[in-house]
């Protein structure tokens, strides 16, 4: 068996009172928030993946925040995991959320779990997907 390689693909996705003020974050226009979401991650395809993960998450941590009645301040995801060496298969990807809220932690722990039930990014690398080339060239997006 091929040994995995280690877990090295940390990404950080913050926004409001979590945003990062590390030099080398960059920032991305968000819907929930004025000052946007601040990224600290490498660009490389692993990080993508865990980052994919990591604001999939923070933008439902604002979206289900509403309805359930909880105030949220300001999110913190950190998303990692590693890889098997030898066919890139991804070993797993862990998140861990903080959310700067007034509300009791119990609300604050009702909305995570809300979060994790419904993240659709998640959700799709939980139930597994095709991943397919299309040999057409790529369109402009605009």
């Amino acid at each position: 068996m091929t040994a995995p390689v280690p877990d090295a693909f940390d990404v950080v996705a913050a926004a409001g009172s979590l945003r990062s003020p590390a030099d080398g974050a960059w920032s991305l226009p968000h819907r929930w928030t004025d000052a946007g979401v601040t990224v600290e991650a490498q660009l490389t395809g692993a990080h993508m993946l865990h980052l994919a993960v990591a604001t999939c998450v923070l933008n439902d941590v604002y979206r289900e925040a509403a309805p359930l009645g909880v105030a949220v301040d300001g999110v913190r995801v950190r998303a990692s995991g590693g890889f098997d060496a030898s066919s890139w298969a991804s070993t797993g990807i862990t998140y861990a959320v903080e959310v700067d809220s007034p509300a009791p932690a119990a609300d604050v722990e009702r909305l995570l779990q809300r979060v994790d039930d419904v993240a659709e990014v998640p959700r799709a690398l939980r139930a597994g997907t095709a991943v397919r080339r299309d040999d057409a060239p790529p369109p402009p997006l605009s």
